[in-house]
């Protein structure tokens, strides 16, 4: 009997999954080294956006439960 695949609780703590299925995540650079970047660059690392379509297949296998 086959076990069922486990979440990557990293992954988990990283991505959500919306109800149509996109793959939503927070921009990276925005926790340290905030003083050299300009404020609109900072607000706009505070976005959580779409995943890119080429790395949906590679996110969705560490999530198979979700």
């Amino acid at each position: 009997m086959a076990k069922a695949a486990k979440t990557k609780r990293t992954a988990a703590k990283r991505f959500k999954i919306t109800g149509s299925g996109r793959i939503l995540h927070q921009r990276v650079g925005g926790q340290h080294y905030m003083l050299k970047k300009s404020k609109r660059r900072k607000r706009d690392l505070k976005r959580i956006v779409e995943l890119h379509p080429s790395r949906e297949r590679a996110v969705k296998a560490l999530l198979p439960n979700q």
